[in-house]
C-alpha cells in the first residue's frame, strides 16, 4: 500500500523574513525612512488608555504599514 512521506528529519533549512525579501524591495526604504524619522517631533505620542492589559504597538509599526500599503 502507497502512504504518503514525510520530511527527511536530517535535513535543517534556516530562513528569515529578511533573507526573503529582496534587496530592491520598496519596504527597505520605508522601514529606512520611518526609522529615521523623529516621531516624537511630528506629534505622534503614545497614548496609555488603560493600565490593565496588553500594550499598545509602536506608533513606527503603524505608520510604516500605512506608507506602504
Amino acid at each position: 500500500m502507497q502512504h504518503i512521506t514525510g520530511i527527511p528529519r536530517n535535513q535543517l533549512f534556516f530562513s528569515s523574513l529578511e533573507d526573503s525579501i529582496s534587496l530592491e524591495n520598496p519596504v527597505r526604504f520605508v522601514e529606512a525612512f520611518v526609522e529615521a524619522l523623529d516621531l516624537g517631533s511630528l506629534g505622534f505620542t503614545v497614548q496609555t488608555i488603560k493600565t490593565e492589559g496588553r500594550p499598545s504597538f509602536d506608533t513606527k509599526i503603524f505608520l510604516k504599514l500605512y506608507l506602504y500599503c
